[in-house]
């Protein structure tokens, strides 16, 4: 009973010593999209593959924090926009992400983090084309964030990478007898700001 009691307080005293903080956050991504897949009526056909060229797309969320013995724990929601080149046509991706990243205070105002990321495609188009793309494959996917940080009083500065574990292909029809796929999943660098609002 008495160490029952003893671990109920030291839980206690543990919350109590946890901070909680949310704010807002903005900022440029730099990255692409995967390979564009020019092939015949049936994949496996000759095909033309490019790789998309980066661009600069922009993004825009909250999140939160709940920080405890110098480790935290930051789940985020983000509106982003991804967009990539790939030579005849631009392919535009509106996505809503959710990472949920584990994160340590390193040393003053240093602090890295990981953890996995979680995507909900609103809306992929191509630009100055004719062509017609389908919805992507997985309207919901997982993928991953890392990288470092920087915290000044309330005002932070993010730098992360953002990978994908698998494809997510959309569909589309180049030609009477040609077909085109594009690989949708990101690859990007991500540029925020942060303001912690409590």
């Amino acid at each position: 009973m008495k160490k029952l009691i003893v671990l109920g307080l030291i839980l206690i005293g543990g919350s109590a010593m946890a901070q909680a903080t949310y704010g807002i956050k903005g900022g440029l991504n730099y990255g692409a999209t995967g390979d564009y897949e020019n092939y015949g009526q049936v994949i496996g056909d000759a095909s033309t593959v490019v790789d998309g060229k980066e661009k600069t797309g922009y993004h825009l969320g909250g999140f939160a924090k709940l920080e405890f013995l110098g480790i935290f724990l930051q789940p985020e929601v983000v509106y982003t926009r991804l967009n990539t080149d790939y030579g005849q046509f631009d392919y535009n991706i509106d996505k809503i992400d959710a990472p949920v990243l584990v994160g340590i205070n390193v040393l003053g105002p240093l602090n890295i983090k990981a953890g996995p990321s979680f995507q909900y495609v609103l809306k992929n188009e191509l630009e100055n084309t004719t062509l017609s793309i389908s919805e992507v494959e997985n309207e919901i996917t997982v993928g991953y964030q890392l990288g470092a940080g920087l915290e000044f009083g309330n005002l932070g500065f993010d730098a992360r990478y953002e990978g994908a574990f698998k494809e997510n292909n959309a569909f589309g029809e180049a030609a009477s007898d040609q077909n085109f796929k594009i690989d949708s999943r990101p690859s990007q660098w991500i540029l925020s700001v942060s303001y912690t609002l409590n």
